[in-house]
């Protein structure tokens, strides 16, 4: 039965495949909690040396117990100094260079709060000339979050330095928990329109739940699952655009403000915008270029306003990678270019990174194999009856073939310490709403239905492996070290 035909039979077993996602995603709902409630940055013995063994491997053991802090990395840290920041002290300053502050323990004269414990990062910058230092994550999101903190803050006194674990786990279910959930359910509704047979559609939900690193980076304030949310909500109002001739122009405003927001947290998800924006103007020109538009505005317009009042610049500071912003004395980034080592030094020719990155110790396919089914599930609705999912199935092609060759282009750096593809996550939607066409051919025969299953298996114990902190390596690298085949 094809799920864009009008006039159809109800379906029998809708009901009960309803129930089995609800089931589905509270599951999913109580894990993600329940990890948020707990998080905490753990320090494994494994990846640390004796503090008095300078010759070894490794960060140096702590002599004495370190400020227990429920963020985990450089990269959530940037983000985090900047709301601190923002709110408490009214800048997106994170801390300052002064001769005058030099001293035998600081060598630089840096202070500030991302030089407080607790607090580090490598993800900041230095202004060349004011000698302040900003977070290198653009700030629209951090001064979004920032209006949520200062609410806390006024209503009950919470601050980052008094009530850290209030504050943080507050907001990850604002910004991931409570998205995710929303994200489960119009996946959801979506999936039952795509799939034809109840296994692929219920497959495509277990997917969804317990096989993408999306679950995985819950519990950290991050941009790539808020971009990959922005995607699919981009993407639901789309559907009766194509399938039901709905015209309403909604439909092409809310297209246009969250395929635009998910492109302000994730730039080469411009390419998603922009083909979202063709696809639909060939469907209704007039209202794709009002409502769309319309939509699309105000969060391009605050990604330049906050970025040219945080650094004087409309331009990121990432598009400066290399330039003085980031060689100052003391940067991690150019002590690696003096001692290249470890993964942020990583020096890859353009093959093995292209490798790596699709199905390597990065590997999109590699580390999420139940999305090789999602590229027969394209092949094949590219001529199918389905308007919405041969739409669908052009744009995942087109924009998955863009955001490598961004990269190629652009760097060799594999996103630095990761425990999955994070260049890419912001894609997971467009493969998960691919998956079930695929998932439907090969549930005709058992063994078809036992290698999707294990595809399945092995996705999910990949976005599991790091289930401590989501800024760790892949499991598929710390095999190929173990087994001494690649050393960065």
């Amino acid at each position: 039965m094809n799920p864009s035909l009008v006039n159809e039979p109800p379906d029998p077993n809708a009901q009960f495949r309803r129930s089995i996602y609800l089931i589905l995603i509270i599951v999913t709902a109580g894990v993600c909690a329940g990890r948020i409630l707990g998080t905490q940055l753990v320090y494994e013995p494994a990846l640390h040396r004796p503090a008095d063994r300078p010759d070894l491997p490794g960060r140096a053991w702590p002599r004495d117990p370190p400020r227990a802090m429920p963020t985990f990395s450089s990269n959530d840290r940037a983000r985090w100094a900047t709301i601190r920041a923002l709110v408490d002290e009214g800048t997106y300053v994170v801390g300052r260079r002064d001769p005058k502050d030099i001293t035998e323990k600081n060598k630089y004269g840096d202070t500030g709060i991302v030089f407080e414990d607790g607090w580090g990062t490598v993800d900041k910058v230095l202004h060349p000339q004011r000698q302040e230092f900003y977070s290198s994550k653009p700030p629209l999101l951090p001064t979004l979050l920032a209006g949520e903190y200062w609410l806390l803050q006024k209503l009950f006194g919470w601050t980052l330095t008094t009530h850290p674990w209030e504050v943080v786990r507050t907001v990850l279910f604002t910004i991931n928990w409570m998205p995710l959930l929303v994200y489960l359910y119009l996946l959801s509704r979506l999936v039952d329109r795509l799939a034809l047979s109840d296994w692929s559609r219920v497959f495509a939900m277990a997917a969804a739940c317990f096989g993408t690193f999306l679950t995985t980076f819950i519990t950290t304030l991050n941009n790539h699952d808020v971009a990959a949310f922005g995607v699919l909500f981009a993407l639901y109002p789309c559907l009766p655009l194509w399938n039901d001739n709905r015209r309403e122009l909604w439909r092409f405003v809310l297209a246009g403000l969250f395929a635009a927001w998910a492109a302000c947290n994730e730039l080469p998800a411009a390419a998603f915008a922009a083909g979202l924006f063709v696809a639909l103007f060939l469907v209704a020109p007039l209202r794709t270029l009002i409502g769309f538009t319309l939509g699309a505005l105000p969060p391009i317009v605050l990604f330049f306003i906050t970025n040219y009042v945080a650094v004087g610049s409309l331009t990121p500071v990432q598009a400066d990678f290399g330039s003085e912003w980031y060689a100052y004395e003391g940067s991690h980034w150019l002590n690696i270019q003096r001692n290249p080592r470890g993964i942020d030094a990583a020096a890859d020719s353009l093959p093995v990174y292209l490798f790596h990155l699709l199905l390597g110790h990065h590997g999109f396919f590699a580390l999420t194999p139940v999305f090789l089914l999602s590229i027969v599930g394209m092949a094949r609705t590219w001529r199918g009856p389905d308007r919405f999912a041969r739409a669908l199935a052009w744009l995942t092609a087109l924009v998955s073939l863009v955001v490598p060759a961004f990269y190629l282009w652009k760097t060799n750096n594999y996103g630095g310490w990761t425990s999955g593809p994070r260049w890419f996550f912001w894609l997971i939607p467009l493969w998960l709403l691919t998956l079930g066409p695929g998932v439907d051919l090969l549930s005709r025969w058992s063994w078809g239905r036992a290698l999707a299953l294990t595809l399945l298996g092995l996705s999910a114990l990949h976005a599991a492996y790091p289930a401590w902190n989501p800024w760790r390596h892949p499991s598929l690298f710390n095999l190929l070290e173990y087994l001494q085949l690649i050393q960065y």
